[in-house]
């Protein structure tokens, strides 16, 4: 679809291929939301506020390419816009939450529920491994996400995060080469050399 039809469709057809495009790939952005932020409330937050603007700039998707790398790009915008927007505020506490955990008296009351997809990641690679990917600067962490969690090429993943292919190489080996110190211990307990 060129600029030029996207713009001449009904409301209606523009639902439904945003439909058809776009929600398949809900569970993906999700998940990488989520390695971004680490927070369950901030990572839907994300993926609402990314699923906005890919229905408001719908126009500018080219039907037939690659929908779910043209939604991780807009995650990645939203996270850096997001992050950059913290970054200059200043740090607060939100005093209803406070009030909630010293009333309650009963720290299980407080416990998250944990995310089914969580659980799922966990079980494939094991805390540590999770653990040690959370604890990566964003942009090795959104390299690795991409490349060996979601199976993006790296032409895609120079497109999602708008940086040269070479780039993207160097991430993924500086990455997999702090991973790699990180999990020596444990890969050591598990028998590898």
């Amino acid at each position: 679809m060129n600029e030029s039809s996207a713009k001449n469709i009904t409301k209606e057809e523009k639902d439904r291929l945003f439909e058809s495009e776009f929600f398949i790939h809900i569970n993906a952005m999700y998940n990488f939301a989520y390695r971004l932020v680490m927070d369950e409330d901030d990572a839907n937050d994300l993926v609402q506020d990314s699923f906005l603007k890919a229905y408001r700039f719908f126009d500018y998707y080219q039907q037939g390419t690659n929908a779910k790398a043209w939604l991780f790009r807009i995650v990645r915008n939203s996270f850096i816009n997001e992050y950059r927007k913290k970054s200059k505020r200043p740090a607060s506490v939100d005093y209803n939450e406070v009030e909630e955990y010293y009333n309650s008296g009963d720290d299980e009351s407080t416990s998250l529920t944990v995310d089914l997809r969580q659980e799922t990641v966990k079980k494939k690679m094991g805390d540590e491994v999770v653990n040690a990917i959370n604890s990566l600067q964003p942009e090795f962490r959104m390299a690795i996400i991409l490349c060996d969690i979601e199976d993006f090429t790296y032409e895609e993943m120079a497109k999602i995060l708008d940086i040269p292919i070479g780039t993207v190489r160097s991430r993924l080996h500086r990455a997999r080469n702090v991973l790699k110190e990180k999990l020596n211990e444990y890969a050591a307990k598990l028998g590898y050399k």
